[in-house]
């Protein structure tokens, strides 16, 4: 499978929204990136205007197009709202985890610690970054991972937290408490229009 490998804020500006949640994509350069970025106005139908809300949902939480789709597939099997559905199954993947935890600054980061065997789900390695942790769980770094340079440089930029996972940054471990709600996840995404992309 590809990967994308170029500039994040260029992919950022492409979407108009921070795929990093930091913000400062968009600080210096609000507008699309390109030779025209500035004076270049688009006209989306409804097709492109769904896709780019797709594209910002998977930028966001770095997936593939099969990914997403997957994720798209198993959302629409389970009970509630398709859209919030597949921001639930997002949120519990390991690697957004280790994000929300802060141990990463960027979920690239955080997906680069649990592939490399750092962190523990309940005491047992894993790892599969897009493995599904489940409410209770508990997520540590591996004793011998614990003096990670990287790790301890992300917890000191960490400036805010979420309420539905608990972190303690002495012991390098803590829990997902529960799944999000919908209005503690980002705005800047319309999901509805991505179960529309999805359902053509």
């Amino acid at each position: 499978m590809s990967r994308y490998t170029g500039p994040a804020y260029k992919r950022s500006r492409r979407v108009g929204i921070s795929t990093l949640e930091t913000g400062r994509e968009l600080l210096k350069k609000p507008y699309v990136p390109g030779q025209h970025g500035r004076s270049r106005r688009r006209k989306l139908s409804n097709y492109g205007i769904q896709l780019t809300e797709k594209q910002k949902m998977r930028f966001t939480y770095g997936l593939g197009e099969r990914q997403l789709q997957r994720v798209y597939v198993s959302a629409s099997k389970m009970k509630g709202i398709h859209g919030e559905n597949m921001f639930r199954i997002l949120e519990s993947r390991l690697d957004n985890i280790v994000f929300r935890m802060g141990m990463a600054n960027t979920r690239s980061g955080a997906r680069q610690l649990v592939n490399h065997g750092h962190v523990l789900v309940n005491g047992n390695k894993v790892d599969i970054p897009s493995y599904q942790v489940s409410p209770g769980d508990k997520i540590s770094v591996k004793e011998n991972s614990k003096t990670q340079k990287s790790i301890k440089e992300a917890l000191d930029r960490v400036v805010k937290t979420v309420e539905y996972i608990s972190f303690d940054k002495e012991k390098l471990e803590g829990s997902y408490v529960r799944y999000p709600e919908r209005s503690e996840l980002t705005a800047d995404i319309n999901e509805s229009l991505i179960v529309e992309y999805y359902s053509r």
